[in-house]
């Protein structure tokens, strides 16, 4: 009966613990993964009145490792350690004017087999072991419902606040593929990335300035006039280098930290990088509800079943609407970049099950990042890239489901492929294994060429 008590006690406090992420005199902190899109969202929070901060990151990764046993996801080890650090933080700063109700963390969820799902239920408990901190809340929108913001955020501004947040995440993905367009041929090292620091925190202020005016256009024309220059940056006597695409779990291959600064590393052997982009995943769930009330609504006919079906038809519609906005606003915002500079595009989510049917290789069915980076990978071969990158946290599933189904194809192929499976270790032979895959992906160039990336 104790056992059994306590097991309520504990569930209970999952529950109790979620709210609203926006109210006068609250903080909502966002533990940092893609730096350009975690500063640009805070920003377009902002300026619906959310006080939205971006917390330091992997300075409290002992605390991270104190508090977990290292079976969990490494990503969730990297914001557990963050969360406790800036709390921590926070109660030295602040002594007694520290009130821990009036903070919330947005951690976003997922449904299984991936462990991501689990991180918010585990981090409350792990802050309900301390009586000072037992009062933060969480925010935890899930890919069950395509982070949909039902019960966050007002009802008036919950539209609003999704839109103006999707936008500034495809603006963050311009802003990352600018980087990668522009540092390996910049004209004195460390420009670059002075240069789109500066940018990310310049976009973050428009976004809050313009984002609940929904006044996207003074945004674009921000974002031109960032392209425009970084575009001066790159020095045209450096020749093209071999095109490497990068996919995998969306946390590991966008916070520079936990992965190593792997691009960077690939840059320092010559390589030119595209990363799978942070929209991608908002738009694949988005279409997964789409497939999933498709589901529904057949089965329901099958049962005769009307007023089920017809509130499928609803659903199917509701999300139809809210991925071709999604679509026409990433092709808007890219098509502005691209008409300055050759950026590489993003592709349909529907396109690349289409690729993962012809192949045979995987099923949507599934889910996880597997059912993106497979045939991710596939594009990225299919348009000429030089190598392949595959990053994802040591044990992680999805990681190395692509892994074991991608492997063979590519030696099939004769295209350079490189499994990065990071913790928070560092392994002596990392840079010997990325030194070789680059040597390999010179030749592949020199023998193919490399993808032409789009331009207007």
């Amino acid at each position: 009966m104790e056992m059994k008590q306590y097991g309520s006690q504990i569930f209970s406090s999952l529950s109790e613990g979620e709210g609203q992420i926006g109210g006068r005199d609250k903080t909502l902190l966002l533990p940092e993964m893609a730096r350009r899109a975690n500063h640009l969202v805070a920003g377009a929070l902002r300026s619906f009145g959310i006080d939205a901060r971006v917390i330091d990151t992997y300075k409290g990764m002992d605390l991270g490792k104190e508090f977990t046993s290292g079976k969990e996801c490494y990503p969730c080890q990297v914001t557990t350690g963050d969360i406790l650090h800036f709390l921590n933080r926070e109660k030295d700063k602040l002594g007694n004017d520290f009130h821990a109700e009036n903070y919330t963390i947005l951690m976003p969820t997922s449904e299984g087999p991936c462990r991501f799902g689990m991180y918010d239920k585990y981090q409350r408990i792990i802050l309900d072991s301390f009586p000072e901190l037992k009062a933060v809340n969480f925010g935890s929108p899930n890919a069950f419902s395509a982070y949909a913001l039902d019960g966050m955020i007002e009802e008036e501004n919950k539209t609003d606040v999704r839109m103006v947040g999707y936008f500034s995440i495809v603006v963050a993905d311009v802003l990352d593929r600018l980087l990668w367009r522009v540092r390996p041929y910049e004209k004195e090292p460390g420009m670059a990335d002075e240069f789109i620091e500066k940018s990310m925190h310049e976009m973050a202020a428009c976004f809050e300035t313009y984002g609940a005016k929904k006044d996207l256009d003074k945004i674009l024309d921000k974002l031109e006039e960032i392209v425009q220059q970084g575009k001066d940056i790159i020095d045209p006597t450096i020749p093209p280098k071999p095109l490497i695409g990068i996919v995998g779990e969306i946390y590991l291959r966008s916070h520079v930290q936990s992965n190593q600064d792997v691009i960077r590393m690939l840059e320092k052997y010559g390589a030119e990088v595209v990363n799978a982009s942070i929209a991608e995943w908002f738009n694949y769930t988005t279409y997964d509800r789409v497939r999933e009330a498709r589901r529904g609504l057949k089965l329901s006919l099958k049962q005769f079943r009307l007023g089920k079906a017809l509130n499928y038809l609803k659903k199917i519609f509701s999300h139809e609407i809210e991925l071709r906005f999604q679509q026409r606003k990433q092709d808007q915002i890219y098509k502005r970049a691209q008409r300055i500079i050759d950026l590489a595009g993003d592709h349909r989510i529907g396109h690349l099950e289409k690729v993962l049917n012809k192949e045979d290789l995987y099923s949507f069915e599934v889910g996880t990042e597997t059912c993106l980076s497979i045939p991710g990978i596939v594009e990225y071969v299919h348009e000429g890239y030089n190598g392949v990158v595959n990053v994802y946290p040591f044990t992680c599933m999805p990681g190395t489901a692509t892994s074991a189904i991608v492997r063979p194809m590519m030696n099939r192929m004769k295209v350079p492929y490189l499994d990065t499976p990071y913790d928070d270790t560092f392994q002596p032979g990392r840079e010997a294994a990325i030194r070789t895959f680059m040597y390999q992906a010179q030749q592949h160039y020199e023998r193919n060429g490399r993808a032409e990336l789009n331009s207007a």
